[in-house]
């Protein structure tokens, strides 16, 4: 008879060994602090030390200039609706449970543009332009992601 494995602890999101699904991200180095920040309820951007404009996704270099002195910077939080689509039908994990959600782009008052989801929002309410916010949503998957919803200021 073969003994059984020893227990292995589950790693948690982002740490070495942890499985991701299809929506899980796969945090690093580098953008530990932004999933972190999400973790604490903060939306951070990064910003160029040469160009000064502010990008997002995150990523190592400035699209805009390619300098590699990009600086971590807390964004407002503040959002327009720049387009969206409602999803009845996914059958990816997590997202077939959710149906329907609507997947959005948000101009981020900062200038970057956005891929997130809206919530809390009826489609037939959805109007190009209208002002957003950011609230933060935690998954089934322990990871804390920045989604939108409606404000009555821009």
């Amino acid at each position: 008879m073969t003994p059984a494995p020893a227990s292995v602890p589950t790693p948690r999101p982002g740490e070495p060994g942890a499985r991701p699904t299809a929506a899980t991200p796969e945090a690093d180095a580098f953008t530990r602090p932004y999933w972190d920040a999400a973790a604490e309820g903060r939306l951070l951007l990064r910003r160029c030390g040469d160009c000064a404009r502010a990008h997002h996704y995150p990523r190592e270099f400035c699209p805009f200039c390619w300098s590699e002195d990009g600086r971590w910077e807390q964004a407002s939080g503040r959002a327009v609706l720049h387009t969206w689509s409602v999803v009845h039908r996914n059958d990816l994990p997590p997202f077939g449970g959710r149906t329907p959600y609507t997947a959005a782009v948000v101009d981020l008052a900062e200038g970057p543009r956005m891929m997130t989801e809206v919530v809390d929002v009826a489609p037939g309410e959805l109007a190009i332009g209208m002002a957003l916010r950011v609230v933060f949503r935690t998954g089934d998957d322990g990871w804390t992601v920045p989604v939108f919803t409606a404000t009555a200021t821009p």
